[in-house]
């Protein structure tokens, strides 16, 4: 109990950008949810990247069944196994259980939002955020966050690992989706930002929760 204590999920060169990139998120995700709500169809931004992706090899739709495969249940419950295993084999508690928060509260939110927001797809498929996208974003930045502490980086390395990893973990389930036609494109963008306002607001959360109770503790 008096011992070293357990590093932060979040490190603290981090913390200085936590605030703007939390409400920003937050922002455009209730800006989006709010424009497409009840819609049934693409926007005009949509059209656009439909079109752009549209035509897909077989190959690279190949590509895009694997990476969906991730987002879902089997897929997502694997790699969230992995990560929390090694996190308790590296005897880091704290980082296991940042995993399994951040993962659960940002699908949590997504699957809630998709029931306020009400926007379909192909029918009455509830589409706004893109649960996948959500997942996978906020995975890579647990990651992310981890490497950050652990291998000490300062603001400006942290940052740039922990934007870099969102957006290419986002670009690639977007662009999965998006492929496969499961989602609208804003939809990708709004799970993009859920995972980056839920999972930073949990880092901050389980730090807060984990040192109080060490100083009850001692």
């Amino acid at each position: 109990m008096t011992g070293r204590p357990a590093p932060a999920v979040l490190p603290p060169s981090m913390r200085a950008w936590l605030g703007p990139v939390v409400a920003l998120a937050a922002l455009v995700v209730v800006v989006l949810g709010g424009w497409y709500a009840d819609d049934r169809k693409p926007g005009t931004v949509d059209a656009w990247v439909w079109a752009a992706v549209d035509g897909v090899g077989p190959s690279w739709r190949h590509v895009a069944l694997a990476m969906d495969f991730l987002g879902e249940p089997v897929g997502a419950a694997t790699l969230v196994v992995a990560t929390v295993t090694g996190c308790l084999l590296l005897r880091r508690p704290r980082a296991a259980v940042f995993v399994v928060a951040a993962v659960g509260m940002t699908v949590g939110t997504a699957t809630l939002l998709k029931s306020l927001v009400g926007r379909t797809i192909h029918g009455g498929n509830l589409s706004y955020p893109s649960g996948h996208t959500a997942f996978f974003t906020a995975l890579a930045l647990v990651l992310a966050l981890l490497a950050t502490g652990r291998l000490g980086l300062g603001r400006t390395a942290g940052t740039l690992l922990v934007l870099a990893a969102a957006l290419v973990a986002g670009a690639a389930m977007g662009w999965a989706q998006v492929a496969l036609g499961a989602h609208y494109p804003t939809d990708v963008l709004g799970g993009w930002c859920t995972a980056l306002a839920v999972t930073s607001a949990t880092a901050w959360l389980v730090d807060r929760v984990a040192d109080a109770g060490r100083r009850e503790r001692r």
